[in-house]
């Protein structure tokens, strides 16, 4: 999807009722969110709900992100545009994980109009040898922001984005070595397939029964090419799998580094 498609303006209908024979209320405590492209309702919230636009977020976020050589390589709506996901990634900045793999850093923001998703910035990785393109979440960098007017930090997104770039540089050079250095455990291969849907099970026990996955980082090509190869780019399952992947298997490969 084109980044315009996700940058629809949307805008705020006061709710109004009648409740039980009483004359209309013209103030209820609600409100539509309303897509001025097509007029399409995406949500009924509390007046306590601030609306981001999906614009003012790329307004904020490109910025910082073309100082860092980022590329745009993903721009995604769901529900007739009630969520969105964007993903950049930053190809100066590569770690080596052997002679035909490397993986570069990767920013992702989600953002929604009917509060299931809360203005959320990642940092991730992405693999170049994988051509579709993976976004893996991680723990690099978290910010989730409710949907308030009481939150300030919703007036802050440029300064997130600088704070999750900035943190990149030090994951880069702890948690990967970890996972290529690490033996898996088989319990954690097992936990990694009751991770994805039937459908993909007989393609990802193919993958792993075709290459030999001594350590974490073996583990985690395995799932990062089910999740580009088999499954579907425009689905919304997709990304939640996707997100669990990357600090699920940096979780185990942590823990057994230490024991």
């Amino acid at each position: 999807m084109e980044l315009k498609h996700t940058t629809f303006p949307v805008e705020e209908i006061p709710a109004v009722g009648q409740l039980f024979g009483e004359g209309i209320k013209e103030q209820t405590g609600y409100k539509f969110i309303v897509r001025k492209d097509t007029g399409n309702v995406l949500s009924c919230v509390t007046d306590k709900y601030k609306v981001v636009q999906n614009q003012s977020v790329i307004e904020a976020a490109e910025p910082v992100l073309k100082e860092t050589g980022a590329i745009l390589t993903e721009a995604e709506s769901f529900s007739n545009g009630a969520r969105s996901t964007w993903t950049w990634k930053i190809p100066d900045i590569k770690v080596k994980i052997d002679k035909k793999d490397h993986v570069n850093p990767t920013i992702t923001l989600k953002n929604s109009y009917d509060g299931s998703v809360q203005l959320h910035i990642l940092a991730g990785a992405f693999r170049l040898i994988c051509s579709n393109g993976l976004v893996v979440g991680t723990t690099i960098s978290n910010k989730v922001n409710k949907h308030s007017v009481y939150n300030l930090n919703l007036d802050k997104i440029e300064e997130s984005v600088k704070d999750t770039v900035n943190s990149i540089q030090g994951v880069f050079s702890k948690d990967f070595p970890k996972l290529v250095e690490t033996k898996v455990k088989p319990k954690h291969i097992q936990n990694l397939i009751k991770m994805f849907p039937d459908f993909t099970i007989e393609r990802l026990t193919e993958y792993l029964l075709a290459h030999k996955i001594h350590t974490y980082w073996d583990l985690l090509n395995a799932a990062t090419w089910v999740s580009t190869h088999v499954m579907k780019r425009n689905y919304e399952t997709t990304h939640k799998l996707e997100s669990r992947i990357y600090p699920s298997i940096t979780k185990w490969a942590s823990q057994v580094a230490k024991s």
